[in-house]
């Protein structure tokens, strides 16, 4: 049995009673990575010499009886978006491929305040624009249960390697789904928080209105651990909510009598498969058991949520990725003649094209004339689709649905077909155009590849979406599944 298997409260039980130590885990995961990183490819760069040196100080602080952070000793991963001091930063990009950053992003001081061990960066689509970790320039990430496999995007190298072993936990972000749909394909569990809960002060902009850095584990309190302590306000980020963060771990009480879900039925409609739709429908039967009820409804204008995604975060990208110019920093081409000559080379040899097509949509959406046609009519039904969802929550506690419409496809199966591949992450969108909160828990299987459970809460109620999660995690053993490497 590996150390990862255990739950983050008995790894540190075994730390304190001195069975194991920081080193021990850490050198778990560098064993673990070495055995089976070179089939994943779920790790971009590695953090090996800091993170033995940081791990013997633990094991000092241990002795002296001061280990007291959240997560004290813990292997983490960070995506390869989030800043880390001295540690290569490249958003799996060419036009990033040589920035090493000067400050840490706050989620990653504040893992540093929980006594977290950085282990390395993680394998993502290009400036997180994708659904398959196919986009990033340096390698394709497989999915851990069948190498053929894609783990799902853009977080799917963090997703990968929880699947994989390699670290009990690591850090994603998620624009339209890119935490949850890769947890769903790897069989772990993923949750976007609500917009402002975390600071995204050193996260890579992509589309700032719905980019959110969240937490990716092997189980419900796990992750309920990690979010307690990447939470809170910042006054780094304006867009931070400043507001109490509660002790999520005192929802994970398994009792949810009484409790009310609401299941859209366009989240079981056309394109859901058939196995998916009833992986669900046997997920709540299960919560019925326990003692919650669940209706039908409807979330009418979700059906407009995947074009009015893509002409927003589009636009938004347009604008954030201005700043990759090879001025200051990253690649910058040497078959250039003038500065304009420059600003077009590097662009066009730095990014990828994903990352062209979506700037180029992006830059059409927002210009003179189309403005209002695209942008502002797209801004409109946002307001629509987070209507729907108030207007659900005035009597149902959370909503109910698959994370993915199918289980993860297969390596190369989607990459000429950007429309299908953009339909992927059709029934998540929605939660990141209304900004609440959401997790992916697993809920079943299809020929051997792992299926996802989403969850949806209310904003800034994390609470009551780990509440539901841990009590249908304790009732089934899907969990529990590990993938053989």
């Amino acid at each position: 049995m590996s150390l990862f298997d255990l739950k983050l409260k008995d790894v540190h039980t075994k730390l304190h009673e001195k069975e194991i130590s920081v080193s021990d885990l850490v050198d778990e995961a560098y064993k673990r990575i070495e055995q089976v990183d070179g089939q994943v490819e779920a790790f971009l760069a590695l953090n090996e010499e800091k993170a033995r040196a940081y791990a013997k100080e633990l094991d000092a602080a241990l002795d002296r009886s001061e280990a007291r952070g959240l997560l004290f000793g813990i292997p983490i991963g960070v995506k390869d978006n989030i800043v880390t001091k001295n540690l290569r930063t490249t958003c799996s990009s060419r036009i990033l491929g040589n920035f090493d950053p000067i400050y840490d992003a706050t989620v990653v001081h504040k893992l540093r305040e929980a006594q977290a061990v950085t282990i390395g960066k993680l394998n993502m689509d290009e400036f997180a624009m994708g659904s398959s970790t196919e986009n990033s320039a340096f390698q394709k990430t497989k999915n851990p249960w069948n190498l053929e496999y894609v783990p799902g995007g853009s977080s799917g190298g963090s997703a990968a390697a929880v699947a994989a072993g390699e670290v009990p936990f690591t850090l994603g972000s998620d624009t339209g789904g890119s935490i949850r749909q890769p947890a769903a394909y790897c069989g772990v569990v993923g949750l976007k928080p609500t917009y402002g809960r975390v600071s995204r002060y050193g996260l890579v902009a992509f589309a700032s209105s719905l980019d959110q850095i969240g937490p990716i584990t092997r189980n419900v309190e796990d992750n309920a651990y990690l979010l307690q302590a990447i939470s809170g306000h910042d006054p780094m980020d304006s867009t931070s909510a400043n507001l109490d963060v509660p002790d999520y771990l005192s929802a994970l009480t398994g009792d949810i009598k009484g409790l009310k879900i609401a299941v859209p039925k366009e989240y079981l409609g056309e394109g859901v498969k058939e196995e998916v739709k009833q992986s669900i429908l046997d997920a709540l039967k299960v919560l019925e058991g326990l003692g919650a009820t669940w209706e039908e409804v409807s979330l009418p204008h979700s059906k407009y949520a995947l074009a009015t995604y893509y002409l927003l975060a589009s636009s938004e990208a347009s604008a954030n990725l201005a700043r990759f110019d090879g001025v200051r920093y990253g690649f910058r081409s040497d078959n250039a003649d003038n500065l304009l000559d420059m600003y077009k080379q590097t662009r066009a040899e730095g990014f990828g094209d994903e990352v062209k097509r979506r700037i180029m949509l992006g830059t059409f959406a927002l210009s003179s004339g189309y403005y209002d046609a695209y942008y502002k009519k797209a801004q409109q039904v946002r307001t629509l689709i987070k209507q729907d969802f108030e207007k659900v929550f005035e009597q149902y506690d959370v909503i109910i649905g698959p994370t993915t419409p199918t289980p993860a496809f297969k390596i190369g199966e989607k990459t000429d077909d950007p429309l299908t591949m953009y339909a992927n992450d059709i029934l998540t969108i929605p939660v990141n155009l209304a900004g609440v909160p959401a997790i992916s828990v697993p809920c079943g299987f299809d020929n051997g590849l792992p299926l996802g459970l989403q969850i949806i809460g209310k904003h800034f109620d994390e609470g009551s979406v780990y509440r539901v999660a841990h009590a249908f995690e304790q009732a089934t053993d899907y969990h529990t599944k590990r993938p053989t490497l």
